[in-house]
């Protein structure tokens, strides 16, 4: 086009723009997501689904969605149906068996493609966020408990154990043998509940964690060799870890105390039979809320604790963390309500899950990053 008066020839502004295609779009979500063929098969998977499953593309592409599903899964109707209808569905809680490795229980949406019929998006989210976050909020309503009743306990019984104490050994001066193995018996559970009065003071302290960049396998790798030295002398510890993890925002010595009973509470729960596996990965997606700042951050540091013991009884799984619940004859109940304390206070979740085939317990510890965008 001529400029008028001036000869001058303007050239039309061109663009070189590369539309991505749809495929590009899934790969680059954050979120797992599989592309689904008409014939059930999975055409494409993305990074984020490969990480959650940790399996390559190939792999699942190869072995198939069908290779995910258990014989008489429901979903197995629920992907025909959804096929044939061309509609959103959302199933919750369904099992998912990740090849080479321990079963899953997740949330799954099904959308199809428009105008490609039978194609469908399966997007996979790690159990219900709704749910985990609902127990976050329990968690941190227990701890808050815990330290209500640490409190006035510690006030209340500590001071008098010490006279209890002292009148017993001023008894042990004047009586007889028998008297004397009396009052050592006082003194020896005077001693105990004194013990179990320290622990709980431990909840006692509001005071914010002064939290830095963490190697969460050095922090497993001291607990583990602790372990091995004590509680866990002669059983068998199996370690499954992501090696290319940021570190994490946290506290040194808390963190060490959570992973201490947990695998504390692994071995005891086991015994002299079994194993204990723990893991490292990756998960992306989750953000919790952080109670009295209004904030939401990310906690896609995953840490598991997984033994193959019998596990908690199913009226008691909703209450572990609560101070005083304890599955062990003679267990105090406050090992795990400390864990919720110390995690909530990082910003994080722990859950506790039960899978019967194979037999496993797992408790699962999420933390945020540190530096992170929202830490």
């Amino acid at each position: 086009m001529a400029a008028a008066g001036c000869g001058v020839t303007i050239q039309p502004l061109r663009l070189n723009l590369t539309v991505p295609t749809p495929g590009d779009v899934i790969a680059a979500l954050p979120t797992p997501m599989l592309l689904l063929n008409p014939d059930g098969g999975i055409a494409t998977a993305n990074m984020a689904a490969e990480s959650f499953f940790n399996v390559s593309q190939a792999v699942l592409r190869e072995r198939g969605w069908n290779a995910l599903l258990s014989a008489d899964s429901p979903l197995r109707g629920i992907l025909a149906d959804a096929r044939a209808a061309q509609g959103n569905y959302a199933v919750y809680d369904i099992e998912l068996a990740v090849p080479g490795l321990m079963k899953l229980r997740v949330d799954l949406l099904l959308a199809p493609i428009p105008d490609a019929p039978g194609w469908l998006i399966a997007t996979v989210q790690s159990r219900s966020v709704a749910s985990m976050v609902e127990r976050q909020v329990e968690h941190q309503g227990a701890a808050r408990s815990a330290v209500g009743v640490a409190a006035m306990l510690a006030h209340e019984i500590k001071n008098p154990l010490s006279g209890i104490r002292g009148a017993a050994q001023l008894l042990a001066q004047t009586t007889d043998e028998d008297g004397r193995e009396l009052t050592d018996l006082i003194c020896i559970e005077v001693d105990r509940v004194k013990a179990l009065v320290d622990r709980m003071e431990s909840f006692t302290d509001t005071r914010p964690l002064e939290r830095s960049a963490q190697n969460i396998h050095a922090i497993l790798g001291h607990v583990r060799r602790i372990a091995d030295q004590g509680f866990a002398k002669g059983i068998t510890i199996r370690e499954r870890y992501d090696p290319s993890l940021p570190p994490v925002s946290g506290n040194r010595d808390a963190l060490v105390q959570v992973f201490l009973n947990l695998l504390k509470n692994a071995a005891e729960a086991i015994g002299d039979r079994g194993e204990i596996l723990l893991t490292t990965a990756y998960r992306q997606g989750l953000r919790v809320g952080v109670g009295g700042t209004g904030h939401r951050i990310s906690v896609p540091i995953e840490v598991t604790v997984v033994d193959t013991g019998p596990g908690a009884p199913e009226d008691l799984e909703r209450h572990l963390f609560e101070p005083f619940v304890s599955t062990k004859r003679g267990g105090t109940g406050l090992g795990l309500a400390l864990v919720a304390k110390i995690v909530g206070e990082h910003g994080g979740v722990v859950e506790y899950d039960r899978q019967d085939a194979p037999p496993r317990t797992i408790l699962r510890v999420l933390l945020p990053t540190h530096g992170g965008p929202d830490t």
